[in-house]
């Protein structure tokens, strides 16, 4: 099957550390299942200045053109390639594809729902991405909580939404007999995360710090690290670290938390789950619909407050408890593989259209 895929979410040089690789994943699933994907990269200059991502000139870069645009997407030329699927994710990818007058399925992230609500973008962007989601053949949201948030303000779109989550390697993976087993003196705690200010890594460590019993490990850098820093010197702070580190500290750890909002999935998650860790996340954002509250994983309001209570229940299990989180949480991530998710993306749009 031929694919055109269309997003400026994409990185152009694989080495790019500011562009996430989730989407450039399920392109590389599809190649591996004998699809041909070509990649289009609509770029509005003016916002990936604003972002701080790299620039690249107009131009083919592999499979993947790059058009930048001053103006929003206004026109864009007829594609030279016909193509049995076109599929577009973020605002400018979603506006792109409209702009080109066949069926295309629309892929949600948080940021579309920025430009649905947020009164910066709702006067120029809202009408726009409205009628090309009423175009859209099918509507894939990035996590169950995005999809929720859709229907609130779309109801009418229910019958062609479904929700498109990443996955992970499956070689990450590791049994529950290799589980991290909270035989220590300290229960370990891990978070991984750019330090910016909706990463709430300050609210974590304020929490932390009232245990006695807890150490807690920050992977990442970021604006925000002198202040971190300053808040408890009994916190690690590693600095960046490369992947294959990361899942070494998670496999290491007990407890992964990111008490993030705003996500639009946290693939890092599905991280710590492949690596054993019990996983907590933010209430109703991020991969909250995956991880299902006291059964796989926790899921904790984002104030120190909300931490501190969530970190107390972890604490109070028995290894009865424990040992049937880690049993779930090892049955919902072998079939969150990131050959599994990319396959049941298009199954699913299928059935829709």
């Amino acid at each position: 099957m031929k694919i055109l895929f269309i997003t400026d979410l994409y990185p152009i040089k694989e080495t790019e550390k500011t562009t996430p690789k989730t989407l450039l994943n399920f392109v590389k699933e599809w190649q591996n299942a004998g699809h041909q994907v070509d990649v289009i990269k609509p770029n509005f200059i003016l916002n990936s200045f604003l972002r701080g991502k790299p620039f690249y000139k107009s131009g083919q870069y592999g499979n993947v053109y790059n058009i930048n645009y001053w103006t929003p997407f206004w026109f864009v030329r007829p594609l030279s390639k016909k193509y049995d699927l076109i599929i577009a994710h973020m605002p400018s990818g979603i506006l792109y594809a409209d702009k080109l007058g066949l069926p295309f399925i629309a892929g949600i992230h948080h940021s579309d729902l920025q430009v649905l609500t947020n009164p910066l973008y709702k006067f120029h962007f809202k009408k726009r991405i409205k009628t090309a989601l009423n175009n859209a053949k099918a509507i894939a949201c990035r996590s169950y909580v995005i999809k929720e948030k859709l229907l609130k303000l779309f109801p009418e779109f229910e019958n062609k939404t479904f929700v498109a989550p990443s996955g992970i390697d499956e070689k990450i993976i590791i049994p529950p007999a290799n589980y991290p087993k909270f035989e220590g003196k300290n229960i370990k705690i891990l978070t991984c995360a750019n330090f910016i200010k909706r990463k709430n890594i300050d609210k974590l460590i304020k929490a932390c710090k009232e245990f006695e019993s807890f150490e807690l490990t920050v992977i990442g850098d970021g604006r925000l690290s002198k202040k971190l820093e300053k808040l408890d010197k009994n916190v690690k702070f590693t600095g960046r670290l490369k992947l294959e580190e990361v899942y070494a500290k998670m496999r290491e750890s007990d407890i992964f938390i990111l008490p993030s909002v705003d996500e639009t999935f946290g693939m890092v998650y599905l991280e710590a789950m492949a690596s054993g860790c019990i996983t907590v996340c933010t209430k109703d954002d991020g991969i909250a619909g995956i991880i299902k509250n006291n059964e796989n994983g926790f899921l904790t309001e984002p104030t120190i407050e909300g931490i501190k209570k969530t970190l107390t229940h972890i604490k109070s299990l028995d290894k009865n408890s424990l040992k049937a989180i880690h049993t779930n949480t090892f049955n919902t991530i072998k079939n969150l593989t990131s050959a599994q998710c990319a396959e049941d993306y298009l199954q699913q749009i299928f059935k829709i259209s």
